[in-house]
């Protein structure tokens, strides 16, 4: 079985509004597991490089602005297709067109404060976990394994 890793973060306002567990919770019980995770203060160079594909966005700016202004949580999930169904727990960009049941849909009214970040693709998800994560994942194999995966 192929499983995949990706890179969530928990951006400010989600760190400020109390919601890492619950957003740990969600990942938890679609049944992928954690094999990484760290509550930090983001430097704006860090910042700069991992939003460089929208430097070129008039939002750009502020958005560094605004990941360096409070904590953020850096998440790395794993397990079978999480890049695409991490997308669909998160819910869209805009939270006003995000499903009730997604985070942003539940959680969010605007744009700018969409609580989450969760890698596009296969390859973002590897540029970013490397990174926010240089050190390095956990190694294991979760005992939830046979009650997840066939």
């Amino acid at each position: 079985m192929s499983l995949e890793q990706t890179y969530i973060m928990i951006k400010p306002d989600g760190v400020q509004r109390g919601l890492i567990g619950e957003v740990i919770k969600r990942f938890e019980a679609k049944g992928y597991y954690l094999r990484a995770l760290k509550l930090q203060n983001v430097e704006q160079a860090h910042a700069e490089e991992h939003y460089i594909d929208l430097k070129s966005k008039p939002f750009y700016g502020g958005l560094v602005k605004y990941i360096c202004s409070a904590p953020v949580v850096a998440m790395v999930w794993e397990g079978k297709s999480v890049v695409s169904t991490g997308r669909k727990i998160i819910g869209a960009t805009n939270p006003l067109a995000s499903e009730p049941g997604t985070i942003r849909g539940d959680f969010c009214i605007d744009v700018g404060r969409n609580i989450i970040h969760g890698s596009d693709s296969v390859e973002s998800a590897k540029r970013e976990i490397g990174l926010w994560f240089p050190e390095g994942l956990a190694e294991y194999k979760p005992h939830i394994f046979p009650w997840v995966y066939e």
